[in-house]
């Protein structure tokens, strides 16, 4: 892991002078994909450095355990990197786990209402403002695009896209059935229901720019032909 962790910061290092290079910002979209990798790879880097300060202290600790007025301090400063160490290695982990392409495009949700008729309904609804209220922590952008709601404040079934960065990768994992134990609203006599809602997430697609040579298009063209009845009399 730390052979690749080197790896990692020197490659940033690299992107680091390109980004700054004159010549390299004059070439717009290559300084772009620069940014964009930068970008990507620098909270494993910062975390690795991290990692490292934490490694260098507690050598710097050791070695001052032989001065007895620096003992106590010294041990201090071991522990609490000692205990430091192995949480930045599991962080390190996680950043190092490859990311999923999609994970910062936006999404396109769907919610249905499952098993449990109104209630059922009922539960979507609550779904749904459950994201939208999320949405709005994370400061994106919520716009619906189908909807059919019922006379009760529930929904047969919504559709919703949301616009921010790193959505997909928030939301993906909503995918799925959804299922809720409560008393709802409609029921008078105060039994428990189960009620369940399904929820799909799908990244938005890119818009793919398609060439067609003229050479493999084939013109068919037919004409109506008039035919006349006549009657004999």
């Amino acid at each position: 892991m730390f052979d690749k962790l080197e790896t990692v910061e020197k490659r940033y290092e690299e992107l680091t002078q390109k980004i700054s290079d004159p010549e390299v910002i004059s070439r717009t979209n290559e300084w772009r994909e620069y940014m964009k990798e930068h970008a990507e790879i620098e909270p494993i880097v910062q975390k690795y450095r991290e990692y490292k300060k934490a490694k260098e202290s507690f050598e710097e600790a050791k070695e001052m355990m032989n001065d007895p007025e620096m003992k106590d301090l010294a041990e201090e400063e071991m522990l609490n990197n000692k205990e430091l160490m192995p949480k930045l290695e599991e962080e390190l982990k996680i950043l190092l786990i490859p990311k999923d392409p999609d994970d910062e495009k936006n999404v396109i949700c769907e919610i249905r209402g499952g098993a449990g008729g109104e209630e059922a309904a009922l539960f979507a609804g609550t779904l749904f403002r459950m994201y939208t209220m999320y949405a709005e922590k994370k400061h994106w952008k919520l716009e619906v695009v189908n909807e059919n709601e019922t006379g009760l404040g529930g929904y047969k079934e919504v559709s919703f896209m949301i616009t921010g960065k790193g959505a997909y990768s928030r939301l993906k994992f909503e995918s799925g059935v959804h299922r809720v134990q409560r008393v709802p609203d409609t029921e008078s006599s105060g039994r428990i229901h189960t009620s369940t809602a399904t929820v799909a997430v799908l990244p938005e697609v890119a818009d793919v720019e398609i060439d067609i040579n003229p050479a493999d298009i084939k013109l068919e063209v037919y004409r109506a032909s008039r035919c006349w009845w006549t009657t004999r009399k």
